[in-house]
């Protein structure tokens, strides 16, 4: 059981800094915050949870099946992530690619304290055990300021894949693509540092304040980090309905507001970038439909420009409603991995991109987020995000883009380092 209090927040922006610099002292965190982006389907402005009660963490195998058991019996808010080789565990698959992160296959908890904040009122939700350091508690929140005593390293960040090896990569499944045996792959490579020290507070600080993006995670599991500027909602459920909101199609801002506009404008009416939204679109509306009640499946919005302060994206959002003879965690594996970060047909692409690839995608392209205590889940997909590795030093990040048959490789080539530039300038900061 937990006891729930509410305060009044004066200065709400700060309060969030204040928050997740305060939850650092706990071995487990998960803070999330929407940056104030509009976006119909949120629940809260940011949400901080410390301090596991319980935890599961487990490999792929029989992994659905144990979150559901552990979501049944406790019945509470977990928080956590679904990582990108869970695949393994809905189709026969395997990972086998280099993997210097060592982050388990999925892990939640429940978490002892809960902070939900939404426009100027914080609910603080503590288990009982705990619920007499509430006021204790606030008042260190509120009086907290930032520490700098982890020494930093100057990162030097390497590349998995040169430019040449990842045009020839391209180019063998632009093969596959005529061949008929896909026909869109979301293909990946990898940026890294190794013997890195990074104070991964300060760099999750920098990134949020150069993507202010709507999905933005800054995850501690004891020594393993996630730092995450996600713009993409991968699936939420609310009631009965279940929403997704895959991202495919992306151009570069521009400070100039007539260049901006038609970097924008040209996006939208993209042949390519359109097709990329439309397959995935029908893959997601499939997914869904293994779940859903009879003719709910419905496209909310197709191939709509959102932008964000590094690049313009184009979304849609796919609905349905949750067929009652399913349990809440069966519509998360049913639609994972989200076809967004895999392509279609996804057995597929998850298959051919396995053997492209050089790193095995582990927590980047998963999903982080939260179960509500009735079921009710929102998780994003994993990408603009940096991995952290605190035991061996290694830091990484991946970025991919989605091949089609009228990609030109290297144009896929810069659409990478476009995706990559806020890390890149994060990891690069002293």
């Amino acid at each position: 059981m937990r006891t729930s209090i509410y305060k009044f927040i004066e200065d709400p922006i700060a309060f969030k800094q204040q928050l997740v610099g305060w939850g650092q002292q706990f071995r487990e965190i998960t803070f999330l915050d929407s940056n104030s982006f509009f976006n119909e389907y949120s629940n809260f402005d940011c949400v901080l949870a410390v301090d596991a009660f319980t935890s599961i963490k487990t490999d792929y195998h029989n992994a659905f099946e144990d979150l559901k058991q552990y979501q049944q019996t406790t019945k509470d808010w977990l928080f956590g992530y679904l990582s990108y080789d869970l695949k393994n565990s809905v189709e026969h698959l395997e990972s086998n690619n280099f993997d210097d992160l060592g982050f388990a296959d999925l892990y939640f908890f429940q978490p002892k304290k809960i902070f939900l904040l939404k426009g100027d009122q914080i609910e603080i939700q503590y288990l009982n055990m705990c619920d007499d350091e509430v006021e204790e508690d606030f008042i260190d929140i509120l009086n907290y300021t930032k520490q700098n005593d982890i020494s930093q390293s100057s990162v030097e960040i390497q590349q998995r894949i040169s430019k040449q090896s990842y045009t020839d990569k391209v180019v063998k499944l632009l093969e596959h693509i005529h061949q008929g045996d896909v026909y869109e792959a979301n293909f990946c490579m990898e940026f890294f540092a190794e013997n890195a020290k990074i104070n991964p507070l300060d760099k999750f600080l920098k990134l949020n304040e150069i993507s202010q993006a709507p999905f933005t995670v800054f995850f501690k599991n004891n020594k393993q980090f996630l730092l995450s500027a996600s713009p993409e909602r991968y699936l939420k459920k609310e009631g009965e309905n279940l929403i997704s909101q895959p991202i495919k199609g992306t151009s570069k801002r521009f400070v100039d507001s007539v260049e901006d506009e038609i970097s924008k404008n040209n996006l939208s009416q993209d042949p390519k970038e359109r097709a990329e939204n439309i397959m995935i679109t029908d893959l997601v509306r499939n997914d869904l439909s293994h779940t859903a009640q009879k003719a709910s499946v419905e496209v909310k919005e197709l191939c709509g420009i959102y932008s964000f302060l590094q690049v313009h994206q184009m979304i849609s959002t796919i609905t349905s409603k949750l067929d009652s003879k399913f349990a809440t965690v069966d519509a998360l594996r049913t639609t994972f991995p989200m076809g967004s970060m895999t392509g279609a047909p996804k057995y597929s692409a998850m298959k051919i991109i396995e053997e492209l690839e050089e790193t095995k995608r582990g927590l980047y392209s998963g999903a982080v987020g939260y179960f509500m205590p009735n079921g009710d889940f929102d998780f994003n997909v994993v990408i603009r995000s940096i991995l952290y590795n605190e035991e061996n030093q290694y830091v990484s990040f991946s970025v991919g883009s989605a091949i089609t048959s009228l990609s030109i490789p290297e144009k896929e080539y810069e659409e990478c380092l476009l995706k990559a530039k806020a890390m890149l300038e994060v990891l690069q900061q002293e």
